[in-house]
C-alpha cells in the first residue's frame, strides 16, 4: 500500500481527472503500474518516465552486446506491403522494422511516446494536442514535421484511400479534422468526446505508422520510415533485409542486421528455427508443442484482449430470441478451452469486450459458467425443447477449427446441432462488406480479433448499431447510448461504472460469446536476448542481442 504522504504528493501532479486514479490507486483497485499506465493515457509523460516506465529496453541494453543479425521466419505476406493496407500479422512485422507511431502501446508499459513527446485534451476530451519529438528524420533524410503527421492521419480517415483503418476511426475522427498548430504540434478534433484517443494514434492502429506528406505509393521500394532500421533489399515472396539506421533519432539499434525469410506453412519455420537457420518464428499450437520443455528455445508470451469472437445473427431465426443465444453461451465450458486447446496460454471470458487487462472492466461482474440445465430450460422456455439445427462459419486459421468442433461438442449437449462451414480466410472474409461477406453474413460465426489496448474499438466496431464489424447485425439503442457515456466518461471510476453496465446489457443479450482472450506468443533460440513484441504482430527487434 502506497504510504499517505505518498498519495498526497501524487494528487498534486494534475487536475481531478488524474486525482480520481489516485484515489483508485490508494482504494486497491489499480495497481501501481496500471496508474503509470493512465499517467501515459493523460499526457504525464514525465512522471510515468521517472517512475521507471518505459525504460527497460533501454536499461537493458547498458549489459547488451551489440552486433550480428537477427534471422526471423515470418508468413507469407498477403498482399503488396503498403503501411496504409496492411491487416495481416507478416507484413505488420515487416513495417515494423522502420516505421513508428505517436504512440507505441507495450504489453508491459502500456502507451509510451514515440513520435509524439506530450499530449493533452481539453475540458470535454473531443479536442487532441500532440507534441512531436524533435529532431526526428525519414531515413531518406527529410525532417518529419507536423505536415507529415496530419497528412499521414488525412490519408488514413480518407474513404477514398481504401484504408484499412476507416473501420476503428468511423465515428471518431473524420477527413479534415487533422490540423497543424504549429512545425511540433498537431491537433485532432474528434467526432465525439473520447477519452481514450491516444490509443488511436498509437501501434494499436497498424495503418498509423507516420509518413511524408508526399506519400504517394510503392512502398516496397523504399520502405520509407522514421524507425531504428532502414531497408537493404525486399525480395517478394521471398523475404526482407533490413539494416541499422545510423540517423534514428533514438539509441543505436543493436543488431547489425535484420534478415526476414517468408515461409508457405508454419512447420517449415519449425524446422529452421530447430536447424539453428533461424532465431526467431511465430507461436502456433503444434510449435509450442514440439520445443516445449527443450532448454535450446524458449516461448515468450504477453497477455492480450485477442479473442476468437462467435457472432449470433440477432435479426435471424433461431437467435431472434436472447434466450436461445444465452442457452448456446451457457453450453460452453471456458475452463476446459483455456486449460485445454489453448494449454493454458490464455484467460476466460465473459461475453464482452472487456478483457481482465483493461483498468476500466468491471470486476464485480458475474462470471458466466456452463450451465447445460438452465440452457435447456431456456431452450424449451423459447420454444426449441427439442433443440434445433444451425451452421456455423468460420475461417480456416490458427486454432479456430479446433475451437469451432468445441463449441459443435458442447451444444450438442443441450440438443443444439451444429453443422460446421470452415472456409479458407479469403473466402470467409470476401469483400467485408454486408450483403457480400459469409464473416458478416452468416448466422453463426466465428471470428479472429487482435489485440487492443482499450475495448474501443471492438465496442464500436462489432456492437454498435452501425458498426462495420457488426457481424451479429446487434442493433441497441440502450447499448449505443451507454457507449456513448463510456467514450465521454474522463476518468477511471466513471468508465467503470458505464463499462459495469455494458458488461450486464451484453450478458443479457448476448450478442457474441467471447469464451477467452489469447495470449500472444513467439518462439525465439535460447542465445538471443531483448526480443520484444506487441500482441498485434509488431516485432520490435532494435534491442535484440545475443549471448
Amino acid at each position: 500500500m502506497t504510504k499517505r504522504s505518498d498519495i498526497d504528493a501524487l494528487r498534486g501532479l494534475s487536475g481531478d481527472l488524474w486525482n480520481v486514479a489516485v484515489d483508485e490507486h490508494a482504494a486497491g483497485f489499480l495497481k501501481r503500474r496500471d496508474l503509470l499506465k493512465y499517467a501515459m493515457l493523460i499526457g504525464l509523460t514525465g512522471f510515468a518516465t521517472s517512475q521507471g516506465l518505459g525504460l527497460s529496453g533501454p536499461a537493458r541494453a547498458a549489459t547488451s552486446k551489440p552486433g550480428g543479425t537477427v534471422r526471423v521466419g515470418l508468413d507469407q505476406p498477403t498482399a503488396a506491403i503498403d503501411p496504409i493496407l496492411v491487416t495481416d500479422p507478416a507484413s505488420i512485422a515487416l513495417i515494423s522494422q522502420v516505421g513508428e507511431y505517436l504512440l507505441l502501446d507495450d504489453p508491459k508499459d502500456g502507451l509510451l511516446p514515440r513520435l509524439a513527446v506530450s499530449w493533452e485534451a481539453d475540458e470535454t476530451a473531443q479536442r487532441w494536442t500532440f507534441k512531436l519529438r524533435q529532431g526526428v528524420k525519414f531515413n531518406d533524410g527529410r525532417a518529419v514535421t507536423a505536415k507529415d503527421v496530419v497528412a499521414s492521419f488525412e490519408r488514413l480517415v480518407d474513404p477514398k484511400s481504401g484504408s484499412s483503418a476507416l473501420s476503428a476511426y468511423k465515428g471518431i475522427l473524420s477527413k479534415g479534422a487533422i490540423r497543424q498548430v504549429d512545425e511540433q504540434t498537431v491537433a485532432f478534433e474528434l467526432d465525439a468526446p473520447n477519452s481514450n484517443f491516444p490509443f488511436y494514434v498509437s501501434s494499436d492502429v497498424v495503418n498509423a505508422i507516420i509518413l511524408p506528406a508526399d506519400y504517394s505509393g510503392d512502398f516496397e521500394k523504399t520502405f520509407i520510415g522514421t524507425g531504428p532500421f532502414k531497408l537493404e533489399s525486399f525480395r517478394p515472396k521471398q523475404g526482407a533485409t533490413f539494416v541499422r539506421n545510423p540517423d534514428y533519432w533514438g539509441e543505436q539499434a543493436l543488431p547489425d542486421k535484420v534478415e526476414i525469410k517468408f515461409f508457405d506453412d508454419s512447420q517449415a519455420q519449425l524446422l529452421a528455427l530447430q536447424a539453428g537457420q533461424l532465431d526467431v518464428i511465430p507461436e502456433t499450437t503444434r510449435s509450442s508443442l514440439a520445443i516445449e520443455g527443450n532448454p535450446a528455445f524458449r516461448i515468450i508470451s504477453v497477455q492480450a484482449s485477442s479473442h476468437d469472437e462467435v457472432h449470433l445473427r440477432t435479426d435471424q431465426t433461431p437467435f431472434t430470441d436472447k434466450r436461445v443465444r444465452r442457452a448456446l453461451a451457457l453450453t460452453i465450458d471456458r475452463e476446459a478451452v483455456v486449460k485445454g486447446l489453448l494449454k493454458g496460454r490464455a484467460i476466460v471470458g465473459n461475453d464482452t469486450p472487456f478483457a481482465p487487462i483493461f483498468p476500466s472492466s468491471d470486476p464485480s461482474v458475474p462470471q458466466r459458467k456452463q450451465d447445460l440445465a438452465e440452457a435447456k430450460r431456456l431452450l424449451a422456455e423459447a420454444g426449441f425443447a427439442n433443440g434445433f439445427d444451425v451452421t456455423l462459419t468460420t475461417e480456416r486459421a490458427y486454432d479456430i477449427p479446433d475451437y469451432a468442433v468445441l463449441i459443435q461438442n458442447f451444444a450438442k449437449k443441450a440438443g443444439i446441432n451444429i453443422k460446421l462451414n470452415v472456409l479458407p480466410q479469403d473466402a470467409y472474409y470476401g469483400s467485408a462488406t454486408f450483403g457480400s461477406s459469409p464473416w458478416l453474413d452468416s448466422v453463426l460465426g466465428i471470428t479472429d480479433f487482435g489485440h487492443r489496448g482499450t475495448p474501443d474499438i471492438f465496442l464500436n466496431a462489432t456492437l454498435k448499431s452501425s458498426g462495420t464489424w457488426n457481424a451479429a447485425h446487434f442493433n441497441n439503442p440502450t447499448y449505443d447510448g451507454l457507449l456513448l457515456d463510456y467514450s465521454k466518461a474522463r476518468d477511471l471510476q466513471a468508465q467503470r461504472l458505464v463499462a459495469g453496465k455494458i458488461q450486464n446489457l451484453l450478458l443479457d443479450e448476448t450478442p457474441l460469446i467471447i469464451s477467452y482472450f489469447s495470449q500472444y506468443s513467439r518462439i525465439t533460440s535460447a542465445k538471443i536476448e531483448g526480443v520484444r513484441f506487441t500482441a498485434i504482430s509488431h516485432l520490435l527487434l532494435d534491442r535484440a542481442s545475443f549471448a
